[in-house]
């Protein structure tokens, strides 16, 4: 009989806090899972190929294993090519060939072709992984499938913190710090990924955090797609980096994200919105400071309508565009109503999306 189709689905996420701090190894930022997935189907292919068909991609993209490498053009698939890729290397050093196989990849984290800014480099990053071990019969921990995603996700970015690749591993809400990702890259290179799985990664850590007691948590999305890859590598351009300002930018921002995850764990409502209104003001210094774009209209009226009506709300990630979060008043559906019309006037759609309290799903 033949083997059967490995189904893997991943959350996508948004960043609460520590957004630009946290790209430095150690720095915490707080995440949350939304319950909008990335889909990857695996099954058997023929031969030394990998076909990977995409709801985003009119036509198939076809890559070959040559000598433990995947060759073809993988750009219109980076990140699945670079997971099969990762994990293709585990199965070559337990002595296991590279796997022929047919993916599928399916995204609710886009409309019409247009990203949300939901993390969907790191949903279909670990959702491959996972779809491709368990199709491979590899049987791997959670930590060790997000290890393997971050390391593929490093290939192509190595700037990415990896919060995404966190959040749609273990779900919920989580307190977050990242690798070093050039010494866990360089780690994987000098001892193989078997070892580097094992070892111990400086800076990392994940601890999941309860969600905010009494608060409904509001996205609006304001229809202009963001690079969060440009936006961070224009930050690492400046000569803003290294100086006064941006190790005071990192402390008070890391401040700020143990704050607020001191006030998710004890439940305190009104210190929580004050800290997510200081790390708004924290990434309004930055926009000042280094001129990003972080702010845009839209993402300032999202921003400053949420706050009228008693709540807290700032960019989601990078900024420039792509999402918007708000905290407000769980028990106030009125004003929560209230807030979604006016976003949606100023040209700020609402999503329809909450917190995924589980990370990878079979």
């Amino acid at each position: 009989m033949p083997a059967p189709t490995v189904v893997r689905h991943a959350p996508g996420k948004l960043f609460v806090a520590g957004e630009y701090a946290v790209v430095e190894p150690g720095n915490p930022a707080i995440l949350v899972a939304v319950d909008r997935q990335v889909t990857v189907r695996a099954s058997p292919g023929a031969g030394p190929q990998v076909v990977i068909r995409s709801d985003l991609s009119p036509e198939p993209v076809r890559l070959r294993w040559h000598e433990g490498r995947l060759s073809g053009d993988t750009h219109q698939a980076a990140y699945v090519a670079a997971a099969v890729q990762t994990v293709g290397s585990l199965l070559a050093e337990r002595g296991l060939g590279p796997p022929g196989l047919e993916l599928s990849v399916s995204s609710r984290l886009h409309e019409r072709g247009r990203k949300y800014g939901l993390g969907s480099s790191g949903a279909v990053t670990v959702a491959t992984v996972a779809a491709v071990a368990a199709a491979a019969g590899l049987e791997l921990s959670r930590q060790a499938r997000y290890r393997l995603a971050l390391l593929a996700t490093a290939a192509i970015d190595a700037k990415s913190s990896g919060g995404d690749v966190a959040a749609s591993t273990w779900g919920g809400w989580i307190l977050y710090r990242a690798p070093d990702r050039a010494f866990v890259t360089d780690l994987a290179r000098r001892v193989g990924l078997e070892r580097a799985l094992a070892a111990p990664w400086p800076g990392f850590e994940v601890r999941r955090l309860p969600p905010p007691a009494g608060l409904a948590f509001e996205v609006g999305w304001t229809g202009e797609p963001a690079s969060t890859t440009a936006l961070v590598s224009g930050l690492h351009r400046r000569p803003w980096r290294g100086t006064a300002a941006h190790r005071r930018f990192v402390e008070s921002t890391g401040e700020c994200v143990r704050a607020a995850a001191g006030a998710l764990e004890s439940g305190d409502r009104a210190e929580l919105l004050a800290q997510i209104r200081r790390a708004r003001g924290q990434l309004a210094r930055l926009d000042q400071e280094v001129g990003l774009g972080i702010f845009t209209p839209k993402l300032t009226a999202l921003c400053d309508m949420a706050e009228a009506a008693g709540g807290a709300a700032k960019p989601s990630g990078a900024g420039g565009g792509d999402c918007g979060i708000a905290l407000l008043d769980a028990a106030a559906p009125r004003e929560i109503d209230e807030v979604r019309q006016r976003w949606a006037a100023a040209g700020v759609l609402p999503l329809p999306v909450g917190p995924a309290l589980e990370g990878i799903e079979e």
